[in-house]
């Protein structure tokens, strides 16, 4: 009986270590896939953002604006040129909640526009949902930090 206890107790103590290491390698990648988000549309690459992004995606633009996936990856093309606008992030934080991960934080967008250099930042909330193995984000929204 006391073996049988001891087993149980080592188990308990173990559930909540398990889940923190587990935890913290979903965060682990949900920081590298928001790294990616970012590589892939400043190299403009359709099929990286294709893959990163759900197809049912709700994006939510700094102005309010609504758009759908295939509006964004359209938009990419038309994007100022890659050389003149740099975006990454200062901070990204990551909770989990099983198969869903919501990363929140602040990217920093420099660039030139009608010959001006510019620095914006932003605060952006991104939802993460693991589907089949794979996380995409399914939900983005930005708003400006004056």
């Amino acid at each position: 009986m006391k073996v049988l206890w001891f087993v149980g107790l080592v188990c308990a103590l173990a559930m909540p270590v398990f889940a923190q290491d587990h935890n913290g390698s979903v965060e682990s990648k949900i920081i590298a896939m928001e790294k990616a988000w970012n590589q892939a549309y400043k190299l403009r690459d359709h099929r990286a953002l294709g893959e990163i992004l759900n197809d049912s995606i709700v994006l939510v633009n700094d102005d309010g604006s609504l758009q759908t996936k295939s509006v964004f990856l359209s938009g990419v093309d038309s994007a100022r040129p890659s050389d003149e606008q740099q975006a990454e992030p200062e901070s990204i934080t990551v909770h989990v909640f099983g198969d869903v991960a919501i990363a929140t934080g602040v990217f920093r967008e420099k660039g030139v526009e009608h010959g001006k250099a510019y620095v914006r930042r932003n605060r952006f909330v991104d939802t993460w949902v693991n589907k089949g193995g794979s996380w995409v984000c399914v939900a983005a929204s930005a708003t400006p930090i004056h």
